[in-house]
């Protein structure tokens, strides 16, 4: 695991917030000069802590109208079984995120659709038929929100 610092987690909470923010103003917001906060930032997407950049689109404007969660239970655990169920899951576009879970559903998986249909069509053409599967439940997302930073732990240090 790599050693953070305060520094590192104030870098880390501003580009939660925003990653398209310049280098220049960054380094100013956390009180170091540019080129040491373009090192640090390096590092960290070097080291893994950073997984990525992303752009956060509104599913609307794409005319995707349905989300919904589908709790899923696995009928066998086996390494085999939840390998393929999960690279089925990958290879769904309809699937935006999935997680495996302990309780008594071993996965919840968010998938968005155009319309009623098309979520009728998925749960039927893509989750009844998979033999992996011995139970689901789907349930409609009327409204949601997302929570783009993990806390900072800088207070711990």
């Amino acid at each position: 695991m790599t050693r953070l610092d305060r520094t590192d987690f104030e870098i880390l909470a501003l580009l939660q917030k925003d990653a398209r923010i310049s280098n220049k103003e960054l380094a100013t917001l956390v009180g170091l000069a540019p080129s040491t906060a373009h090192e640090r930032t390096r590092r960290l997407d070097e080291s893994g802590v950073l997984k990525g950049y992303h752009a956060v689109v509104d599913p609307e404007a794409l005319g995707i109208r349905v989300q919904a969660l589908i709790s899923v239970k696995i009928s066998r655990h086996s390494h085999e079984l939840l390998d393929r169920f999960q690279e089925h899951l990958r290879s769904l576009p309809e699937v935006l995120a999935f997680y495996y879970l302990a309780g008594a559903d071993d996965f919840r998986v968010h998938v968005a659709t155009k319309n009623a249909d098309g979520l009728r069509r998925l749960v039927i053409d893509q989750f009844t038929t998979r033999e992996e599967i011995e139970h689901m439940e789907t349930q409609l997302i009327f409204g949601y929100e997302s929570k783009p930073t993990l806390p900072n732990f800088a207070q711990d240090l």
